[in-house]
């Protein structure tokens, strides 16, 4: 480039020698000229046809095309307030109980704020200290921040804060009644970090697959789609209550291999996500007697084991699993089990902390070795995630001063949450061409809804699914936004609606009811 420079600078004073009545105008287009270059070839813009194609068959139907619309309406909302039939949308597609007003456990957030700002620990007096918190809280909250070397704004371990998952091992002994090791215990951000773990170990080619319930949590199709790995699915029996049938499971096993691909894991959500319902202890046990046969990796999604109704008791698979060892020596001893537990989900509601965690059962040390690779390159979990994690499994126990208190607001939330959703279960029940399961736990209904060939035509007419049609209608009807079945697949000609019961209230519920008997006469066939 300075050699140009030079060059340039040559030719002008020579010109300038020669032509000494030349113009300025002269000597810059001597200049232009020898600055010309051929211009280089540009590289084509990347478009969405240069996108890994895993990505694009991804498909999160929770945050879909209804719940872009939502998003829209809530614009249009907040720019001119009498543009639509409703005041507000309510976001019935995702449970995300902060989101719908229920309101963060008080002993949770008074230990995270001490956690997020020490300061507080360390300049007031105790006098000074217990006049803004009970003695419960500061020492939980400097326990934690010991545990996590001093500071929640340091990287913690890959695998978690060693003595967060010592508690983990704690509740996980004592709801069980067996055993449970820190070293098999790895703290995540939320249970997608796990799921997300698991399937990329063992499900990485269309030769690998993985057998997911239908109706199924999006998380599971959407991943196994970005690993290029095959979804197996074994269909819920929706008369009985979205119980599964071993038989038909074993099938799917049989089918795949025949088509060569090899089953390598079972995903089992419990209570069901979107159904609603818990699994009994002979429900396991078939699961397990599959998997012992077939090798396969159990993932239990239990991250809704909080909330049950109706006294119906949840039972963790890995209780079962250590039942059926020691009742059938040597039987189950290659069951290798993966169990998630969230911080998003319970009476916590603590969705955007992200925090979460799995315990692994059954696995070698290389292949625990080979996860905390995987979760290294990461490099840790959300610290303050890890410490939710930490007070959820060990809430305030009897005799303590805080106890009293969050014994109260759980038990309000779950109150809440079972009537609501005895509400919401009876509606549809009186619907027109509505049935739907008593829900036994979660956060959701699941009903089906026998849409007539009108609306099923106009639904085409429009490029959408039946019950997406349904959903769309109710959303501009009303604000409600729900997802529809589809997106959580279902029985082939059969159409659902997933909806929480979190929104406060019951004129929503009144809403959805009006909306229903105006479409059903407005589509009858």
């Amino acid at each position: 480039m300075l050699g140009r420079i030079a060059i340039v600078r040559n030719v002008q004073r020579t010109a300038l020698k020669r032509s000494t009545g030349c113009s300025v105008l002269r000597q810059f287009s001597v200049q232009a000229a020898l600055f010309k270059q051929p211009v280089p070839p540009k590289g084509r813009s990347k478009t969405v046809d240069d996108i890994n194609k895993c990505v694009l068959n991804a498909k999160y139907a929770v945050r879909g095309r209804i719940p872009l619309l939502a998003e829209a309406l809530k614009t249009q909302l907040a720019e001119n307030p009498e543009s639509l039939p409703f005041s507000k949308i309510i976001n019935a597609n995702i449970g995300n109980p902060q989101q719908l007003d229920q309101k963060p456990l008080s002993f949770y957030r008074q230990v995270i704020s001490l956690i997020q700002n020490p300061d507080i620990l360390n300049q007031l007096s105790p006098a000074e200290l217990s006049k803004l918190y009970k003695p419960d809280v500061i020492e939980r909250a400097q326990r934690l921040l010991k545990d996590a070397g001093g500071s929640v704004g340091a990287y913690s371990q890959s695998q978690g804060v060693a003595g967060y998952r010592e508690t983990v091992a704690d509740f996980i002994a004592n709801r069980d009644g067996e055993p449970a090791n820190a070293n098999d215990i790895f703290l995540t951000s939320g249970a997608s970090g796990s799921v997300a773990h698991i399937l990329q170990l063992f499900c990485s080619s269309p030769e690998n697959g993985c057998l997911i319930p239908i109706p199924q949590y999006p998380l599971y199709t959407a991943t196994l789609a970005l690993n290029n790995a095959s979804a197996l699915p074994y269909f819920l029996d929706e008369e009985s209550g979205w119980s599964t049938d071993p038989q038909q499971i074993e099938d799917v096993v049989k089918d795949a291999i025949k088509r060569g691909v090899t089953p390598t894991t079972i995903v089992v959500i419990n209570p069901g996500n979107p159904t609603g319902a818990i699994l009994s202890a002979e429900n396991i046990e078939a699961i397990f007697e599959v998997a012992a046969r077939y090798g396969l990796v159990v993932i239990a999604d239990e991250v809704y084991q909080e909330n049950g109704f109706d006294d119906v008791e949840f039972i963790s698979m890995k209780k079962v699993l250590r039942v059926l060892q020691k009742t059938q020596p040597g039987a189950y001893d290659n069951v290798q089990l993966v169990s998630l537990h969230s911080i998003s989900k319970g009476v916590s509601g603590e969705c955007g902390q992200r925090g979460g965690y799995m315990e692994l059962v059954g696995f070698s040390e290389e292949v625990k070795q080979v996860i905390l690779k995987l979760a290294s390159i990461s490099l840790c979990p959300v610290v303050t995630g890890q410490a939710l994690v930490d007070l959820m499994v060990s809430p305030p126990k009897e005799g303590e001063p805080s106890y009293e208190q969050d014994q109260k607001e759980r038990n309000a939330i779950h109150e809440a949450l079972k009537e609501r959703a005895s509400l919401l279960h009876r509606a549809f029940q009186s619907l027109e061409g509505v049935s739907c399961q008593k829900p036994l736990g979660a956060m959701y209904l699941f009903p089906k809804i026998d849409l007539s060939k009108k609306a099923i035509a106009k639904a085409g007419s429009l490029g959408m699914t039946p019950d997406e049609y349904y959903c769309k209608e109710l959303l501009e009807a009303t604000g409600i936004c729900t997802v529809p079945g589809s997106g959580f697949h279902q029985v082939p000609g059969t159409f659902h609606v997933r909806t929480t019961f979190l929104a406060p209230g019951t004129e929503w519920i009144e809403s959805w009811k009006e909306f229903h008997e105006k479409f059903w006469d407005a589509h009858r066939d």
